[in-house]
């Protein structure tokens, strides 16, 4: 799983791009509303504890961005925009829509059935990278993860094992990573991914990749456990870094390196045979 510890501090994050990306969510919202928002009976208390587990973290570690005035009122000082929090806490339709206008981070709440079996009930999703919530909504962690090489052999088992011992208030992160070789639109619902029980195939020629639409997309997820509602939710932080960036670092052949390096099916499972070719060449070069 490649967990570590995730310092309170670094939690949520916030740099020189969020006013941009924050305009990015409120529009992905407007197109997709059913695909950026969901929320249900089961998942209610979990994300009526986050929401107020957030607002409370961004108060004290970002007093300089958000302000509460008169003791009802949120403020965010950067966009100038308000929210009363009495109202909102009625409403987690609302307060996952409050949410998306002030953090960057996606959330995906996995909560305990009666067989303490933890599965999708809730999601603010702005920026999938490749996953469709609507369809996931109900599934285990096993069976959203079924496609990934290696999991059910190799992950699952431990996977199971961590999330039912994770005390609440526990936080930890981990990293995962894909590359994106037609644009660096955040909103993607599958196109990362390469899927044989979907009926994809893998090319016999590779298609000729437009390098100036590559893109390194990673994503930072904290995985934070619940107190009350004992639900675990994934939120998620994506970042777009064009190749050529990576390149000016100096760090091209070592991704190359990286990619070259992966076991044949999680090779084909992050759509290697596509576009490996161009990619080695252009890291290399």
């Amino acid at each position: 799983m490649g967990i570590q510890n995730c310092p309170n501090d670094d939690w949520i994050q916030i740099d020189n791009g969020y006013l941009d990306r924050l305009a990015e969510r409120r529009q992905t919202i407007l197109n997709h509303p059913d695909k950026t928002i969901g929320v249900n009976d089961v998942s209610s208390l979990a994300i009526q504890e986050l929401w107020t587990e957030v607002i409370r973290h961004v108060l004290g570690r970002f007093p300089n961005l958000f302000r509460l005035e008169g003791g009802d009122v949120f403020k965010n000082i950067v966009s100038g925009k308000t929210w009363r929090l009495s109202e909102v806490s009625r409403d987690n339709t609302k307060q996952l829509l409050m949410l998306s206008e002030n953090v960057e981070e996606d959330f995906y709440f996995m909560c305990p059935d009666s067989e303490n079996e933890f599965r999708l009930q809730g999601y603010l999703a702005c920026f999938p990278g490749g996953f469709d919530s609507p369809s996931r909504v109900g599934l285990s962690m096993a069976e959203i993860h079924n496609p990934v090489p290696g999991y059910p052999e190799r992950i699952k088992r431990g996977t199971d094992r961590f999330f039912s011992r994770m005390k609440g208030g526990t936080k930890v992160q981990r990293f995962n990573w894909s590359l994106q070789t037609d644009g660096k639109d955040l909103f993607r619902l599958d196109g990362n991914n390469f899927y044989p029980e979907q009926g994809h195939n893998l090319p016999t020629i590779q298609d000729k990749i437009d390098l100036e639409k590559c893109y390194l997309r990673c994503e930072r997820q904290s995985l934070v456990s619940l107190k009350k509602s004992r639900a675990i939710v994934f939120c998620v932080r994506s970042y777009m870094t064009h190749l050529s960036h990576i390149i000016a670092e100096g760090n091209g052949p070592a991704l190359a390196d990286a990619i070259e390096s992966m076991p044949e099916k999680l090779g084909n499972y992050k759509k290697r045979p596509f576009w490996e070719k161009d990619i080695y060449a252009y890291l290399r070069a």
